[in-house]
C-alpha cells in the first residue's frame, strides 16, 4: 500500500477513522495529561496518572474521563486527515525519480504536515483543555471558580456555569464546548479560540518532525524485500515507538501550550504574557521537572493513537470503504 499512489478522499478517510478509533480509546488518560500539567508546587490534587483517573471517577463518575472528548471526536478526523495527507503530500513532492528521501527531507515534509494541521489543532485543544481541567479546579477548590476578568467577561452566565462551578457532576452537565466557543467568538473574536497558536506550533511542528522520519525508518526495517509493504503489526509497533518518542520528545513544549490555553486558574496559580514569560515562570517557580509533567500519559496517548493511525492507513480502510460503498465522483 505504501508504495502505491492514495487517493486523496482514502487518506481522509484513513485519518478520520484512525483518530476517532484512537481518541476513544486513550482519551481518559489524555485528560489525565491534562490536569497533572495544569497542577502547581504545592497544589497537588492528583498524586500519578492513576490516582487521577480513580479520583475523577469517584467524584465525576465514568464519563467524567471523558469530558472533552466531544470536541476531540468531532475535530480528531479532520485534524489526523490532514496531518496524515499533509506529510504524504509534502514526501511525495520532495522526492525525485521515485528516489527514496533523505533524512532531511523526510524532517521537511514533517514539519509541513505539523503546520498544516495547527489550523484544526489550536482551536480543538483550546475547547478540550477547558472542559477537561474544569474538574481539577473543582476538586482543588471545593468552592467557586471565578474568571480572571483579564481574560473573559465573568459576568457572562455560560461561561459562568462553565468555570464558577461547584458540584463538578452539574458543571459538566452545564456547559458545552460549542457554548464556550461561541462565548469565545463573542468576547474575543477568532484570536480567542486560537489562543496558544504559537505554542501549539512550537509543539506539533518539532513532533512531526521527529515521527514521521522515525516511523518512516522504522517501518522500513520490516518490509520483508524493497518492493513490499510491512506487515500491519509492524506498522502498528513503529507507529507506537515513533509517537512515544516523539510524545517525550515535545512533553516541555506541550506544557506550555496547556498552561497557555488554560482560561481559568485556581488561587495562586498565575497567568501568562507570552511564551518566554510561561516558560520563565515554570522554570523558576518549578524547575526542569515542571516541563516533564505529564510525559508518561503523553507517551501512553500518543503512541497506540499513532500506531493506530499508521495500520488504518497502510492497510487500506479507506480505499476499501471508496472502492464498495462511495459515490464514483469521491474515488477519483
Amino acid at each position: 500500500m505504501s508504495q502505491q499512489q492514495i487517493s486523496l478522499p482514502a487518506k481522509l478517510i484513513n485519518g478520520g477513522i484512525a483518530g476517532i478509533v484512537g481518541v476513544t480509546c486513550v482519551f481518559p488518560i489524555d485528560l489525565a495529561k491534562t490536569r497533572l500539567q495544569n497542577q502547581r508546587s504545592g497544589q497537588q490534587v492528583y498524586k500519578s496518572m492513576m490516582d487521577c483517573l480513580v479520583k475523577t471517577i469517584r467524584s465525576e463518575g465514568y464519563f467524567g474521563m471523558y469530558r472533552g472528548a466531544a470536541v476531540n471526536l468531532t475535530l480528531v478526523t479532520p485534524e489526523k486527515a490532514i496531518k496524515l495527507a499533509a506529510n504524504d503530500f509534502f514526501r511525495h513532492h520532495l522526492s525525485k525519480d521515485g528516489k527514496g528521501l533523505t533524512v532531511f527531507k523526510e524532517m521537511l515534509a514533517g514539519c509541513g504536515a505539523g503546520m498544516c494541521q495547527v489550523i484544526i489543532t489550536t482551536p480543538m485543544e483550546m475547547l478540550k483543555i477547558q472542559l477537561q481541567d474544569a474538574g481539577r479546579l473543582a476538586a482543588q477548590q471545593k468552592k467557586p471558580v471565578m474568571m480572571s476578568p483579564t481574560k473573559l467577561v465573568v459576568s457572562n452566565t455560560v461561561l459562568s456555569r462553565s468555570y464558577n462551578s461547584g458540584p463538578v457532576v452539574s458543571a459538566a452537565r452545564a456547559v458545552s464546548a460549542t457554548q464556550i466557543a461561541k462565548e469565545l467568538l463573542q468576547t474575543q473574536g477568532i484570536p480567542g479560540l486560537y489562543r496558544g497558536l504559537g505554542a501549539t506550533l512550537m509543539r506539533d511542528v518539532p513532533f512531526s518532525v521527529v515521527y514521521f522520519p522515525l516511523f518512516a525508518n522504522l517501518n522500513r526495517l520490516g518490509k520483508p524485500g524493497p518492493d513490499q509493504s510491512s506487515p500491519f503489526y509492524w506498522a502498528f509497533l513503529s507507529g507506537c515507538a515513533a509517537g512515544s518518542i516523539a510524545a517525550v520528545a515535545v512533553n516541555p513544549c506541550d506544557v506550555v501550550k496547556t498552561r497557555m490555553q488554560s482560561l481559568n486558574k485556581g488561587p495562586g496559580e498565575e497567568s501568562y504574557n507570552g511564551l518566554m514569560d510561561c516558560m520563565s515562570k515554570i522554570m523558576r517557580k518549578e524547575g526542569p521537572t515542571g516541563f516533564l509533567k505529564g510525559a508518561g500519559c503523553r507517551a501512553l496517548v500518543i503512541a497506540p493513537l499513532f500506531g493506530i493511525a499508521q495500520v488504518m492507513y497502510f492497510v487500506g480502510v479507506g480505499e476499501y470503504i471508496l472502492d464498495n460503498f462511495s459515490p464514483s465522483f469521491l474515488s477519483v
